[in-house]
């Protein structure tokens, strides 16, 4: 009975006397021992000299004790967010506590905290740490079903902030979120090794084209034709309407700002700033801009990319989007990697530049985060352009797979290199 006692409580036995061995109660009953014993460490230390942690800390081996003993069944919400039946708050007097299970040598000394002990709902892992302000309020929020719109109207803060809040919560296992309901047929064909990802999106993403202004004339442009910009109430409608998407659907919501060049909409910052409070992800597919403009988007929100475009080499690229625009975008690269921004290149491929793109491809490898390309869309401007011939096109991707493999900033994004894949066989 000891022995199992020392067991479950390491490290109060490594901090407790021979003493209160020779001393302590016993029972016949494990169970009822290893549930009463924090209460025999509590009646010890009374005594001078005893450390007053000792209590806490068999408290909380007991927590996590008892989560390790808990079976582990993979769960997610049916319907709407709810608590993790597995968590257990535990109010403690001492602090910090937390690191003595992770082999820290430290000394708690009186600090009222909130600990928090659960069983990832994922991935099986036990987890522990110190209840947070925002932890704690998404689970007030899932427990009384309050409403974040209300939860950020009387906190002050933007619902994006209160949505944040909650996703960090799922995210973490304290909530269990219900799975995304966009999702493939259950009929649709799926190859052999595929990953499951395939039939279901964790994210729903809207490139905004929300103005035409753009500072390039670029040969193969699809659409020059004339279109006012997206209103700002029109748009703050827009971001509501998405957000509220996003929840019904339980996904991600993230939002592409481009055009033309979004920053040449007049209320572009304004936009942005708008699709951060609703908690949406970020990005720009655009042309290079200022030092100060990039800052000032920074100030909002860092984006999870900001792609720009090359046409092939230098004097090709020129030809398509204008002189010097080759070389403003290997400095705006530049730039990019000095503010930490993930850069992604994109390429229109056509004929003239199927020959160029596993060249431009090297030039880059240590300049851009992601490269890849999409077939020519052969309207507005660019039907005066050639797309490649289905075998040309069929020999490009071959070396393209093969490129793949040595160059890592090469990315697969047209659906037709599936084709080749399928008869590879390494899963679309």
């Amino acid at each position: 009975m000891l022995e199992q006692l020392k067991k479950t409580f390491p490290l109060c036995a490594d901090r407790l006397t021979c003493r209160f061995w020779d001393e302590m109660r016993t029972s016949a009953n494990l169970s009822e021992a290893i549930a009463g014993f924090p209460g025999q460490v509590a009646e010890f230390v009374e005594r001078p000299g005893c450390a007053g942690y000792l209590p806490d800390l068999a408290r909380v081996e007991l927590a996590r004790e008892r989560l390790r003993n808990r079976p582990h069944d993979a769960a997610s919400a049916e319907e709407e967010l709810q608590i993790n039946p597995s968590l257990e708050l535990l109010e403690v007097a001492w602090s910090p506590l937390l690191p003595l299970l992770d082999g820290e040598l430290v000394e708690p000394q009186p600090a009222s905290q909130l600990l928090a002990f659960w069983r990832h709902p994922r991935s099986g892992r036990q987890r522990w740490a110190l209840a947070t302000a925002e932890e704690l309020l998404a689970l007030k929020m899932v427990a009384e079903q309050l409403d974040p719109q209300q939860v950020a109207a009387t906190t002050g803060r933007p619902v994006g902030v209160i949505d944040a809040i909650l996703e960090k919560g799922a995210n973490m296992g304290l909530l269990l979120s219900p799975p995304s309901r966009l999702m493939r047929d259950d009929g649709f064909p799926v190859p052999e090794n595929t990953p499951g990802k395939f039939l279901q999106a964790e994210v729903f993403t809207l490139q905004w084209h929300i103005t035409q202004r753009c500072n390039l004339h670029c040969r193969h442009c699809y659409d020059r034709s004339e279109c006012a910009d997206v209103d700002l109430a029109r748009g703050l409608e827009t971001l509501d309407q998405l957000r509220a998407f996003c929840l019904r659907h339980q996904v991600g919501g993230h939002v592409t700002f481009t055009g033309g060049n979004p920053f040449m909409h007049p209320d572009f910052f304004d936009l942005y700033q708008a699709a951060r409070d609703r908690n949406l992800s970020l990005a720009i597919l655009g042309n290079p801009v200022t030092e100060g403009e990039l800052d000032a988007l920074l100030q909002i929100a860092r984006p999870a990319f900001f792609q720009v475009s090359l046409e092939g080499l230098e004097e090709h690229n020129d030809w398509i989007r204008g002189r010097g625009n080759f070389s403003a975008i290997l400095d705006f690269l530049d730039l990019l990697r000095s503010k930490g921004v993930y850069s992604m290149v994109m390429l229109t491929l056509t004929r003239g530049n199927l020959d160029q793109v596993l060249p431009l491809a090297e030039r880059l490898r240590d300049r851009v985060d992601l490269f890849t390309y999409n077939r020519l869309a052969m309207v507005g401007e660019g039907a005066n352009l050639e797309s490649p011939g289905p075998a040309e096109y069929q020999a490009f991707v071959q070396k393209y797979l093969q490129a793949c493999q040595t160059n890592p900033v090469l990315a697969m994004k047209d659906s037709l290199i599936n084709i080749e894949r399928e008869q590879q066989q390494p899963g679309l």
